[in-house]
């Protein structure tokens, strides 16, 4: 069975960092495309960050601006989010999701079947 577990949000300042962790089950990371979706309240999911195991290939919404890291650990089937630099327009609800097989980085996330529940990210003074 296909599982992807988030953790690492929480309450932080402005300014501050969080790591999210995205552990996977049920499949390796051989060939695999994993993406971080973000929601905020009333509004549509968007696409955060995206990294490809098959060759690193990574990318990042526009919003970003050099403030996130992806990163991906194939030996313990995990992807990380590395945040900093945060504000309060972070806020929102992530998500991680795994397009399993040959595939590309997409913030298009319908292209991925397998979803985490998410995990909470509320950056407030």
């Amino acid at each position: 069975e296909v599982q992807l577990v988030e953790s690492g949000g929480g309450l932080v300042q402005p300014g501050g960092s969080l790591r999210l962790s995205c552990a996977a089950y049920g499949f390796t990371f051989d060939t695999v495309v994993i993406g971080w979706f973000r929601q905020a309240p009333g509004k549509e999911r968007e696409g955060v960050s995206c990294i490809r195991s098959r060759d690193g290939t990574t990318t990042y919404g526009s919003f970003v601006q050099g403030r996130f890291t992806i990163s991906i650990d194939n030996a313990e089937n995990t992807v990380y989010l590395q945040m900093n630099s945060l504000k309060p327009e972070d806020t929102a609800i992530y998500y991680c999701a795994a397009r399993i097989g040959q595939g590309y980085c997409s913030d298009y996330a319908a292209l991925f079947g397998s979803w985490g529940q998410g995990t909470q990210v509320t950056v407030s003074s």
